[in-house]
């Protein structure tokens, strides 16, 4: 379960790399109800997303040659160099080396090595997410994988994770991701890792990570995401045990995850 509460390996920050703020920010803040707020004039045109006053996601340009259009998960560090020691060591690569971001705090971004890109925050002035776990909020992080070992055992070395394997019916197994300090009983899940199958291999998937934001109703805010531009990936669906789900593209292509259930909203 996420908190506010931020220890190392928790998600602590989500952003979205676009290609025209304008139109994403249009789209985000009518199926989700967020405000946007401008990161000011130094900020090369980065703001946030907003919900009661709250920071929830921030969006910003792609600023990456080639990069197109995603949401970026970024997890808890104390110490965003020794992170990448870390990630070098354990076969991952740097895309973004870490930089400060004025006394919000420090980043780097990198890229594990099935593929998937993630980042990393050093909390300075800004802490993190002030909502998650809240209708409209993120409540899970979830990578595909196209090596699901591979990628556990890189993000074990990197943050110390844990994992919880569950059957999803066949040789489907999906990996509950929890963070040492993360959360109490059965409370510390923050996350999943899944295999990507054959045939979306086939069809040309590659590894990454997405966001999960609650609602209060997966049809009605699934419907309202598709009226304004977005496409389905996964029609609204029940998943025993979790709750009622659905995947889509945002109109530039960014992956995003909707979920009503229990403990996200009930």
């Amino acid at each position: 379960m996420l908190t506010t509460h931020y220890v190392p390996g928790t998600p602590n920050w989500i952003d979205l790399g676009a290609r025209d703020i304008d139109a994403t920010v249009a789209f985000y803040t009518t199926v989700f109800g967020w405000t946007f707020q401008s990161a000011g004039p130094d900020a090369g045109g980065y703001g946030f997303f907003q919900l009661d006053g709250k920071t929830v996601g921030a969006v910003g340009p792609c600023t990456e040659e080639g990069a197109n259009p995603a949401w970026t998960a970024y997890f808890h560090t104390p110490d965003a160099d020794a992170t990448l020691k870390s990630v070098e060591q354990a076969g991952g690569s740097v895309r973004v080396p870490p930089m400060d971001v004025f006394t919000a705090g420090r980043l780097a971004g990198f890229t594990d090595p099935t593929g998937a890109e993630f980042a990393v925050w050093q909390p300075g002035d800004v802490k993190g997410l002030e909502a998650v776990m809240e209708p409209d909020t993120l409540c899970w992080t979830e990578l595909y994988t196209t090596d699901a070992a591979a990628a556990k055992d890189f993000y074990h070395s990197v943050f110390s994770w844990n994992y919880q394997d569950m059957q999803m019916g066949g040789d489907l197994v999906y990996s509950v991701v929890s963070s040492p300090g993360g959360g109490k009983g059965d409370d510390t899940g923050q996350g999943g890792i899944m295999q990507l199958q054959e045939a979306h291999l086939a069809a040309g998937s590659t590894s990454e990570w997405h966001p999960y934001f609650g609602v209060t109703d997966c049809d009605a805010t699934f419907a309202k995401a598709t009226e304004n531009g977005a496409t389905t990936l996964i029609p609204p669906m029940d998943a025993p045990g979790v709750g009622r789900l659905a995947m889509l593209n945002d109109p530039e292509g960014a992956t995003f995850a909707l979920i009503k259930g229990d403990p996200t909203m009930t």
